[in-house]
């Protein structure tokens, strides 16, 4: 395969929400551990979060939601991590990647993004005129030998990853509770299907482990067969 094995690794609530609501304010990191409930399993979540792929792709929206461009920065890790951003990290944000990542790739379509401000050993800057997931991963294999890599984007981008057929593995922590709203992200977002001939977009999956978490959670694994 010329690009890396790619798993698509998220948390989300019985109805497929991986937010709790419409705005930026609210996210499932921050609110979930307030929650009776929900709180007392979410560390499962984070401990399945430690045994996954050695390369990690994120948005940089979520990763704003989480922060990293005000947190102090964090100890090294052993995990290579890429995200994709234009408008949502700053000059600290990529400096908080850099300390954390054994290798930081930044893909932008933005030639003045803070990331060329930078000046670290373990940044990388992939700029593509117009965003190609499909590039990105041929790229990160050849160029970086990343031979697999866990996907923990927003819904929009799970969408793209999804029509354009680059998910291999699906493994959802499912959380027990229903959170509601045509607005709020979910799994796989994006652009609709409009009729029976895109049929072929769908991404039909074959069950390989059902596991029943403690505290009502459960974790579903896939492997995506069409």
């Amino acid at each position: 395969m010329e690009r890396p094995i790619t798993t698509l690794f998220m948390l989300m609530s019985v109805d497929g929400k991986i937010s709790t609501g419409a705005t930026d304010d609210l996210d499932v990191d921050k609110d979930f551990p307030k929650i009776t409930g929900i709180q007392e399993g979410l560390h499962q979540y984070y401990e399945i979060e430690q045994t996954t792929d050695l390369w990690s792709l994120n948005s940089g929206r979520v990763q704003e939601k989480m922060g990293v461009n005000t947190k102090k920065m964090p100890n090294k890790t052993s995990v290579s991590f890429v995200v994709i951003d234009n408008n949502h990290l700053n000059e600290h944000g990529i400096r908080y990647f850099c300390a954390l990542s054994k290798e930081f790739v930044l893909v932008t379509t933005k030639p003045d993004h803070p990331a060329f401000q930078v000046n670290e050993d373990n940044l990388h800057i992939m700029y593509q005129n117009k965003l190609s997931l499909r590039d990105m991963l041929v790229k990160l294999k050849s160029e970086y030998d990343c031979q697999r890599i866990t996907i923990q984007t927003g819904g929009t981008l799970n969408g793209l990853f999804l029509r354009e057929k680059l998910f291999d593995y699906i493994d959802i922590v499912v959380a027990p509770v229903l959170i509601g709203g045509k607005d709020t992200s979910t799994l796989i977002d994006g652009k609709s299907l409009l009729s029976g001939s895109e049929l072929s977009y769908l991404g039909v999956l074959k069950l390989q482990e059902c596991v029943i978490l403690e505290d009502s959670y459960i974790r579903l694994r896939y492997k995506v067969i069409g």
